[in-house]
């Protein structure tokens, strides 16, 4: 039996992967009667995914957003339901556990290998560090490196099925409503580095209170990015005020006082010489503004014209009681100088409704971007290795389940793919855009499969394919990179050692 027969095996015939894999090919007879309108269901599907990938965007609704390639369920959960007796052959089972716990284990070791470079790349960059800094860096050597730790980063990122948001979405989003009712600005042009990424875009469930049903609270959907990822560095302090004069056309001492203005708003201890790394959860798709650095509050127009209206009032009214006694200056000064001091108590009450709105403003977004956040600079990066090593195991081994039982040829990969899309539908009530290509490549590199020259693919058994990682265990050492950066060179003892 070839793949292209997975999604549409006779009842009489051998039971394709997902039939193998949930035991349906024992219950095919009675869902018969079902089977007929699937085809039609699918191709409309595919339709609409068709549909979605050219008009979805990341804020789009979920019914047209385009699917991602993250697949939401543990890979444990995926060992358990792929290694089931019957998912095998007699006797393979208890082999195919084996192996794909060596794969695990194999997968975790190389990222981890991997992310002994990244480490020393972003060493010079970390702002958390407490080493000595022993290496030092021409401009252009900064740069190269500077630029190896966003290529390095985003690559883990792509591997973690973690996808991109296009400069133009950003701005699109940075324009919308903030679901805390909060109106926030980012000067997105004060940054030498802005790479933002998101993971499983989905909605979660909130309570406000509605005049429309006399102030109860209602429930209702607010579209999330269940993890967010932001990288960014501030351009050097000289290069932003270039761009302040040029495109203001203010002179340099200007432009100067306008960019330590706009700086003074930042954390303590923010360096232009340093690359930053956020990683929050279940951030609201409208609230991206939060999590960066240089965000201002303004007021929103309702609460301009609230506050306009009540000051307005507040000093008409004290203004007008003080005119009579402002005329006694003359003849009563002591009355006059009150009236005066009770005006000016007015107008100081009013500033400061305006400071201490602000105020709140600021201290309902710092308490939600509190519970959101969820790893800073080193830390983030030891969390997307992780996530994608596990993203890169459960591919494989969803992969690996067809080629080990099915006949495949590279012409068979996309009713492959669908199978599996499929199977993670019926199976966890998943929708996913199967990253198959990735997958089939590295079990290539590894050399669990092999492809002839006609496209025929041949896969290890599963005891074949625990005995071949083990071998390349016992090699692994022998074929360990020498971690040496080309760029700086360290202190030859003469140098100052200092402290980042």
């Amino acid at each position: 039996m070839t793949a292209a027969d997975i999604r549409a095996s006779e009842p009489e015939g051998t039971p394709g992967l997902i039939d193998l894999l949930t035991g349906a090919h024992k219950r095919r007879r009675k869902e018969e009667s079902g089977s007929a309108q699937r085809p039609q269901q699918q191709g409309a599907t595919v339709g609409a995914r068709e549909q979605d990938a050219s008009s979805g965007g990341i804020i789009a609704p979920d019914a047209v957003r385009k699917r991602e390639k993250f697949i939401p369920v543990t890979r444990f959960a995926l060992f358990e339901r792929l290694s089931q007796p019957l998912a095998w052959p007699p006797g393979q089972a208890a082999e195919a556990r084996r192996f794909f716990r060596y794969l695990d284990y194999w997968r975790q070791q190389q990222y981890n290998s991997e992310l002994l470079e990244i480490e020393q790349l972003y060493e010079p960059f970390s702002p958390d560090s407490d080493l000595l800094m022993t290496r030092q860096f021409t401009i252009d050597e900064k740069a190269t490196l500077q630029h190896r730790v966003v290529k390095s980063i985003e690559a883990l990122l792509v591997r973690a099925n973690y996808e991109r948001i296009d400069p133009t979405d950003v701005q699109l989003i940075l324009t919308r409503d903030s679901h805390y009712g909060l109106d926030l600005f980012v000067d997105m042009d004060a940054f030498d580095e802005i790479v933002i990424y998101y993971r499983g875009a989905s909605n979660a469930k909130h309570e406000k209170r509605s005049y429309k049903r006399f102030m109860r609270k209602e429930e209702f959907d607010v579209p999330i990015f269940q993890r967010l990822f932001i990288m960014f560095k501030l351009k050097p302090f000289d290069i932003r005020v270039q761009e302040i004069m040029r495109a203001k056309g203010l002179d340099r001492e200007a432009a100067e006082r306008k960019v330590k203005r706009n700086r003074s708003a930042l954390p303590p201890g923010l360096k232009d010489s340093n690359i930053y790394l956020k990683l929050f959860k279940n951030i609201p798709r409208t609230d991206l503004e939060m999590v960066f650095p240089n965000t201002q509050v303004r007021f929103r127009l309702f609460d301009k014209l609230r506050l306009g209206v009540s000051s307005s009032a507040g000093l008409g009214l004290g203004a007008v009681g003080a005119a009579g006694k402002l005329a006694l200056l003359t003849t009563n000064p002591i009355a006059a100088v009150g009236a005066a001091a009770g005006l000016g108590a007015v107008a100081f009450r009013q500033a400061m409704g305006f400071l201490n709105q602000k105020q709140r403003y600021m201290v309902v977004m710092a308490q939600n971007l509190y519970f959101h956040a969820m790893a800073d600079n080193r830390g983030v990066i030891l969390k997307i290795a992780a996530r994608a090593a596990e993203e890169d195991i459960k591919e494989e081994m969803l992969l690996y389940s067809v080629l080990a039982k099915e006949k495949a040829n590279r012409a068979d990969l996309p009713a492959i793919d669908a199978a599996i899309e499929q199977y993670l539908q019926r199976t966890f009530g998943v929708t996913v855009d199967f990253d198959l290509e990735d997958a089939l490549d590295r079990l290539i590199r590894d050399e669990l499969v092999r492809e002839d020259v006609d496209g025929t693919l041949h896969t290890l058994a599963p005891a074949d394919a625990a005995r071949h990682i083990d071998g390349k265990w016992d090699l692994f050492l022998d074929h360990l990179p020498d971690p040496i950066s080309a760029e700086g060179y360290e202190y030859g003892g003469n140098g100052q050692i200092r402290l980042p």
